[in-house]
């Protein structure tokens, strides 16, 4: 047919290394905005547009719409209250990074000097069994941690000085 193994490969390294690089920017977080293209308020119909159907949803006790998507092991909160736009996040991907940073399975102290350095500070710590949670107010995320290690990251919607969400879609 005109192909050969050698060009075939190349192309296919190429493409794997092109699929990687926008997996890579779907993981990253972007703080007070969201997570790769997900982004504080979008509806339903905006998220399963870029990633399909839900692996699962449910309602929770707020009436809020909550959708999990396996493979890419995230939960979205679609708030009740807010015409169901997308509000809250949690995120326990391994490839997920900030600051170009992997964070799950970071060493907590670690993590913190460089978030530092890039002038993400203030942590508030609570204590759960075995999980700490550590909250930064002004970037609305948590990295909780367990065993000295981050093993997931939450994320909201900030809110701005007339008390309202500040929505970034």
């Amino acid at each position: 047919m005109g192909y050969s193994l050698t060009a075939t490969v190349f192309a296919l390294k190429k493409r794997t290394f092109a699929l990687t690089k926008v997996y890579i920017l779907f993981m990253k977080i972007n703080l007070k905005s969201g997570v790769g293209q997900l982004l504080f308020g979008m509806k339903e119909k905006d998220v399963k547009a870029i990633y399909g159907e839900p692996s699962r949803q449910f309602k929770d006790d707020d009436n809020n719409t909550i959708y999990l998507y396996n493979n890419e092991k995230i939960r979205l909160t679609f708030y009740a209250d807010e015409d169901f736009k997308l509000g809250y996040l949690i995120a326990a991907h391994p490839d997920l990074e900030l600051f170009s940073v992997k964070v799950l399975g970071h060493n907590w102290e670690s993590l913190k000097k460089i978030l530092e350095e890039k002038g993400l500070a203030g942590f508030e710590r609570e204590t759960y069994d075995s999980e700490e949670n550590l909250f930064n107010e002004a970037n609305w995320v948590i990295f909780r941690v367990e065993f000295g290690e981050v093993i997931r990251v939450e994320l909201g919607a900030t809110i701005n000085n007339k008390d309202e969400f500040d929505w970034k879609f």
